[in-house]
């Protein structure tokens, strides 16, 4: 079969790889119908991410058909139309049953690396290293899915795969965020990125109860999308100064709750920037603007949610705001077997608008120019989402 594969920093190609076979009573095997990009597939291909391999197939936001299933699958059908999740839990361990799936003890079929690098070991995710499994990912004709009964959920008929297909990853995401926020009526939300995490946290921070929602970013395309279609406040980084922005737009108190959506590559300017990147260049740190940004403005007693994704150390980690401001902060990679159920179901209602993302539809053999317009905001890439 077809698949994108990682050859190496900044080098992506079609090459034609095995087709995968079910290895256990819980997989089953998906022809994949639709694949998006994501933003932190970049941090993959920028090498930013240890434990790469050349050959490893990209990609974790999918939607397809059931084609076979091990004998232990009880909850899905050869024909049956699933979106997955691209967190690989059990769901029978102490955090799946706690509804912590992206900490499951049990989905990292490589834990080692993992444990060396944080201490404990976490899920497996589906095309995004060995450091969480080593899993073949979505930007291919068939996909393999552990403990598929727990990771794959049929689609309700009204949604379009193109509109289902961000269900796996960017809608969850982003509605985690939100929940994070524990959003009282009258609170002020700012989200630090308008892409798809970033708009989807947006959107579910509105339709939990949050009386304003300001979504911070640069580029004019996102901003727009932000207003038209979410109908929501935006700032324009590159242009205001956000912490004062929000202060005004609060009287002063500053957000109860900023959502961090951007991770490890955030953008910025001046000195410090130079200083950030020159750093995460060496493999010293992360990037870390956005994180900081959200810290400082963040009112006192507020909660910062941080879900783009970061994967070694920060510099100048503003800890003493987080003390003397009382702040909490919250992060995890997504727990979206807890939320996905709900999310289709809103989404197939309407409430939550996911078309527009898919700025790009392209077929699987130009992955590597679908990256290329992603990662470089090209012809106003928002989401490129593959096609076998």
């Amino acid at each position: 079969m077809k698949a994108l594969c990682w050859m190496g920093v900044n080098e992506l190609s079609v090459e034609d790889v095995e087709e995968p076979k079910v290895l256990g009573d819980g997989d089953a095997i998906i022809r994949v119908v639709s694949s998006a990009v994501c933003g932190s597939d970049l941090h993959l291909i920028d090498g930013y991410v240890p434990a790469m391999r050349k050959g490893d197939i990209l990609g974790h936001e999918f939607l397809g058909e059931v084609v076979d299933t091990g004998p232990g699958v009880r909850k899905l059908a050869v024909g049956d139309r699933v979106v997955v999740c691209s967190i690989i839990s059990c769901g029978r361990c102490r955090y799946c049953r706690q509804g912590l799936f992206s900490a499951c003890d049990n989905g990292n079929a490589q834990p080692a690396a993992f444990e060396a690098l944080y201490g404990y070991t976490g899920a497996g995710i589906f095309g995004y290293s060995h450091l969480t499994g080593g899993y073949a990912g979505s930007h291919a004709e068939y996909v393999r899915v552990p403990f598929a009964d727990v990771g794959c959920f049929k689609v309700p008929e009204g949604l379009t795969d193109d509109e289902a297909v961000f269900a796996s990853d960017g809608v969850p995401t982003g509605w985690m965020a939100a929940d994070f926020c524990e959003i009282k009526q009258g609170d002020v939300v700012a989200v630090w990125g308008a892409g798809g995490v970033g708009q989807m946290a947006a959107k579910a921070a509105e339709l939990l109860g949050a009386e304003r929602v300001v979504v911070i970013d640069r580029l004019p395309e996102r901003l727009r999308m932000v207003e038209d279609v979410l109908g929501l406040e935006t700032l324009d980084y590159s242009r205001e100064n956000v912490p004062e922005a929000l202060r005004e737009l609060t009287g002063g108190r500053g957000p109860d709750a900023c959502i961090e959506a951007v991770g490890m590559e955030s953008h910025g300017f001046g000195l410090q920037y130079a200083y950030d990147s020159l750093k995460q260049t060496f493999r010293l740190e992360d990037r870390s603007v956005a994180l900081r940004e959200a810290i400082y403005s963040c009112g006192k007693g507020g909660i910062v949610s941080v879900v783009g994704v970061f994967g070694t150390f920060v510099d100048k980690f503003p800890m003493g705001a987080v003390v003397n401001k009382a702040l909490t902060i919250k992060s995890a990679q997504q727990h979206g077997q807890r939320y996905i159920p709900m999310l289709l179901e809103r989404m197939a209602a309407g409430e939550i608008p996911t078309a527009h993302l898919d700025t790009h539809p392209m077929p699987l053999s130009e992955g590597a120019r679908a990256y290329d317009l992603f990662k470089n905001k090209k012809d106003g890439c928002v989401r490129a989402v593959l096609h076998p």
